[in-house]
Parts: C-alpha cells; sequence; structure tokens
C-alpha cells in the first residue's frame, strides 16, 4: 500500500504525528501538499462531490479508496497496518486512549498563543496569552506530563502514541524551553522515551532530513519568550 497524506506543506502541526508513524515504520507514502501543485490536489480531494464522508480539514489520509481524517483516527487505522499498535483490542484501545488525550493536551498548547480566537493573530490577544500561559505552565503542563509519566510505566511494547509523545516533547522543549528545563527532572520516564525514540533507526534519519519541517511560529508549536515564564 502506498499512502497519501494531505497537510499543510509549510508546519509540523498535527500531520507531523502521521508522518512520524509512517517514517519509522519505513511505509511509502506520498506528502501530497508539499509536492508542486500539492495545495490544489490537497483542495479538490476536500471539495470533491464524489466523497460520501469528506475531511473536515486536513491532516487526511488516501489509502486506496478510503480517506481517513482525524490524527486519532488516522493512526488507530495506520497501527496495526504499520506494526505500532497491539494485536488485542483491549490493547488497541488503550493506545487509541491514549492518542486522544495527547490530542487534547495538544489543543491546551495551541490555546496557550491563541486563548480567544484561532482566527485572530497572536498580537492581538497577547495579554490573555500571557495569563492563559501562566496558568498552562503551573497547572496543566505537569498534569498532563505527570499522567504520561505514570502510564508509561505498565507499556512494554512500542506503538504509535510512544511517537506521538516523543513529538510532544520535541515540540514543548520548543515552545517552553525554560518551563521544560524546570519540570523534566520530575518525569524521567517521559525523557528515557523520548531519547530512546531518538535513536530508533528509521526516525533518526527522518528528523536529520529535509523532511522534517522545522518548528516555526505558524504551527501549534510556537516559542514567544514572554509565554515561558
Amino acid at each position: 500500500m502506498r499512502y497519501e497524506l494531505y497537510y499543510w506543506p509549510s508546519i509540523q502541526g498535527r500531520g507531523e504525528f502521521v508522518r512520524l508513524a509512517l517514517e519509522d515504520a519505513g511505509a511509502a507514502y506520498v506528502d501530497v501538499a508539499r509536492r508542486p501543485r500539492g495545495m490544489a490536489a490537497m483542495t479538490r480531494v476536500m471539495e470533491s462531490a464524489e466523497l460520501k464522508r469528506p475531511p473536515f480539514a486536513p491532516p487526511f489520509l488516501r489509502a486506496g479508496e478510503l480517506v481517513v481524517a482525524q490524527t486519532a483516527n488516522i493512526l488507530l487505522f495506520l497501527g496495526p497496518r504499520l506494526g505500532l499498535a497491539p494485536k488485542n483490542e483491549a490493547g488497541r484501545l488503550w493506545v487509541h486512549q491514549l492518542q486522544l488525550t495527547i490530542a487534547d493536551w495538544l489543543v491546551e498548547v495551541h490555546d496557550v498563543h491563541h486563548p480567544i480566537g484561532a482566527g485572530l493573530y497572536y498580537e492581538q490577544q497577547k495579554r490573555e496569552a500571557r495569563r492563559r500561559a501562566g496558568d498552562f505552565r503551573d497547572s496543566r503542563l505537569p498534569k498532563f506530563l505527570g499522567y504520561f509519566d505514570s502510564v508509561l510505566e505498565s507499556d512494554t511494547a512500542f506503538h504509535y502514541a510512544h511517537l506521538s509523545l516523543f513529538q510532544m516533547m520535541e515540540g514543548l522543549r520548543y515552545a517552553f524551553p525554560r518551563a521544560m528545563k524546570r519540570l523534566e527532572p520530575e518525569y524521567p520516564r517521559l525523557v528515557q522515551l523520548h531519547d530512546r525514540v531518538s535513536r530508533r533507526p528509521r526516525l533518526r534519519k527522518y528528523l536529520a532530513s529535509k523532511r522534517r519541517i522545522p518548528f516555526n511560529r505558524q504551527g501549534i508549536f510556537r516559542h514567544y519568550p514572554e509565554l515561558d515564564g
């Protein structure tokens, strides 16, 4: 199977969680919107009258005639096919539950710099963002880190949620370097997981390649020094 991934070409965003799974598994895929006339191709799929179940927004994945949208849903589909999910139903549901919790966490990261509305520029909500950032750093960030650090103790087989936790750690280190430097010693399992994932052979090559889009101020993880405490 050759997969087609549709996502914005200049940011990591939610699409990166899918890219990591495809890259780690060595799957054959095309990052459609990053190719010539790729954005037009993505728009055609989204606006196609032939799709009975169209995606609301990227990312979405095409696998043959099937189109699957929403990051957690895509990974639920890909996990067993890429060898990145448990074989039993209870295990697959558990990993999906972890991924959905990561999705909740990612929304909170985004809302630090856009607490009022996604349609407004950051500069239009800086005062509110400062207040939101303080609560995120002091309350919400430790809560999510603590939860995932605690559940990693019972995880053994590698799965796609581990890749997503790696991405969360990478993004948080970029967006909140001071806060993460202060907090990380309290969550050693997450730090160890991040380091293990970064050494996986295919992923290491991907991370060092031009296929890996750098973090920037257009994505979900954004570094504004005034929000880092």
